[in-house]
């Protein structure tokens, strides 16, 4: 795992940090050639989120408090080639084993009960929560946090 990765997993609601740290580990193992998963974007705050609603062409249909980023609960990845070229290809197979390494790692995090982005054409995207993201604005608008954090308590 590179740092970047480990630097934006330290990011991500304290509930999902070690599961996270375990399936990224797992997708690299998977990866037995020269790609590795890469998180891109973890948390994202709600300011970041509206600047990227705004955005056109479109990059998203969320406005902030409507993303799972902005609560810390979702991640975003591509793959990194030889540790230092991203790659976005979902359909290359850099291990030759005849499963492109994007669906080996969108499955690793699919089997462990994330949502993949695939269901509304962000294929980049992994979302975990029992909560509705407007439950969790909810919270969030109630100061429903960890005691001494800006995570949503739940």
């Amino acid at each position: 795992m590179d740092q970047i990765t480990k630097q934006r997993i330290t990011l991500l609601h304290p509930s999902i940090r070690e599961e996270v740290t375990a399936l990224v580990l797992k997708a690299d193992a998977a990866l037995t050639g020269n790609a590795k998963m890469r998180i891109v974007q973890g948390l994202r705050t709600f300011e970041e989120q509206n600047a990227l609603y705004a955005q056109r062409p479109k990059v998203t249909n969320a406005k902030g408090g409507q993303s799972y980023h902005n609560y810390g609960l979702a991640i975003d990845f591509c793959l990194i080639i030889d540790g230092k070229v991203v790659s976005w290809d979902t359909k290359k197979d850099f291990d030759n084993d005849r499963i492109a390494d994007w669906e080996e790692v969108i499955k690793i995090f699919e089997a462990a009960g994330w949502k993949s982005g695939r269901a509304f054409n962000d294929l980049p995207h992994f979302e975990k929560s029992s909560l509705h993201w407007k439950d969790l604005l909810k919270k969030y608008q109630a100061n429903d946090f960890i005691p001494g954090t800006k995570y949503i308590n739940f």
